[in-house]
């Protein structure tokens, strides 16, 4: 019998880490022939919950953002760059065969670099990671050898979609036979809503997403399309392809999870129900499909596939993220700053009526340090973080002309 597959999650906490410890936990449950061994988890804070999963799992290495007991762990790391530290830590002590990126926004994009410049596999489900270090994470991906295996569900099907034509696993750069990727997207809480309605849409319409239970950054991003610009971003570098290759279509009830159309007129979908365990399992055991444990699709119920344009004038995020695939240079770490930081002043407690800071201010803002910071060439880790702090403290000054 093969070893245990030695996994790190980071953002352990959050959904899509709870998640994989489910699906992890299923797959040993049912002989699945897919053994893992939980070695590391990282996480904000020393929440109930964190203490929970060292317990369910035995993890030797945990690491928080914030000070605060965790006891019966061999190793502990606290700071800013402590999931770093994690993943090099475990790597060292007896190796590492995937780490799951799942920090949500810019602050997992150390560790994550930190394992694909070791060589480790990585279960990608934070975008922000690409959108923002994408020229820099590819490169030291290509030169280590490490894998991306996207755990996104719209990734995760063009990844599916395209496996007749390549056995690559991202990032690759996709044969001449792919002419178009076609992203979906639910379009969020507001969708169906007319302009104004959407840029005066306060956060309680912004969280109330129909189909998907996620963090409230992500139900924003989701809200706003944002989310969707990020993940054209990420498709850009995790497929070798460019903005006149990629589309968005709003599809409201999420069962297509993307669409690849090839060169010679034919269309391939993938589809699934709302259920983020089935990409995270596809990452964990690729290219096996054990018995899962997401919810399965009931195609005797699906009676109606809508799928339709984004509205540009409601949701401009669509058009900022084709603005910096074409730019490059270090445009991703400007939108993905700028973003944080708006939907951060957004979802403050102080603004839970929406009075201080619509919903649609945070386009505005985000359009508006794209125009102002001045985008350089992509050389290193500082580059992009200087680059991002000029766009939050961009973000914080438009912010403040309002008050």
């Amino acid at each position: 019998m093969p070893s245990p597959k030695r996994i790190v999650i980071l953002g352990s906490t959050g959904s899509i880490g709870t998640q994989t410890l489910d699906v992890i936990e299923h797959l040993s449950a049912t002989n699945s022939g897919h053994r893992f061994e939980v070695v590391g988890l990282a996480a904000g804070s020393a929440s109930d919950a964190l203490l929970a999963q060292v317990g369910r799992t035995g993890a030797r290495f945990v690491a928080t953002a914030k000070p605060g007991e965790v006891d019966g762990v061999e190793h502990r790391f606290v700071g800013d760059d402590a999931a770093e530290q994690l993943v090099h830590a475990a790597h060292a002590d007896g190796g590492v065969d995937l780490v799951v990126g799942a920090i949500v926004g810019s602050a997992g994009i150390g560790a994550t670099l930190a394992a694909v410049d070791l060589g480790i596999d990585v279960a990608l489900a934070n975008k922000e990671t690409l959108v923002a270090a994408g020229e820099l994470v590819v490169a030291h991906a290509n030169r280590s050898g490490a894998r991306l295996l996207p755990i996104d569900s719209e990734h995760s099907a063009i990844w599916q979609c395209v496996q007749g034509q390549t056995s690559q696993r991202p990032p690759m750069r996709l044969p001449d036979s792919v002419e178009r990727m076609i992203l979906t997207a639910s379009g969020g809480a507001l969708r169906g809503l007319s302009a104004e309605e959407v840029y005066n849409a306060t956060p309680k319409q912004a969280l109330a997403h129909p189909n998907w239970s996620m963090g409230p950054k992500v139900t924003v991003d989701c809200a706003s399309l944002m989310n969707k610009g990020l993940e054209l971003i990420e498709a850009h570098w995790l497929f070798g392809i460019g903005a006149d290759r990629l589309g968005v279509l709003v599809h409201p009830s999420s069962t297509v999870h993307s669409f690849v159309e090839f060169a010679d007129g034919s269309v391939i979908a993938q589809m699934g129900a709302p259920d983020m365990k089935a990409p995270i399992q596809y990452a964990l055991t690729y290219p096996d499909r054990p018995a899962g444990c997401a919810t399965r699709l009931d195609l005797g119920k699906l009676t109606n596939l809508e799928f339709y344009e984004p509205d540009a004038k409601a949701f401009p995020a669509i058009g900022l993220a084709y603005e910096v695939i074409r730019r490059g240079g270090t445009s991703g770490a400007i939108f993905n700053a700028a973003n944080e930081e708006a939907v951060g002043a957004f979802l403050a407690p102080e603004n839970a009526d929406g009075g201080v800071v619509p919903f649609g201010l945070i386009s505005d803002l985000v359009a508006g340090a794209m125009r102002d910071v001045e985008v350089s060439a992509v050389t290193d880790l500082s580059c992009i973080h200087a680059a991002g702090e000029l766009a939050r403290a961009h973000v914080r000054e438009g912010l403040s002309a309002r008050a």
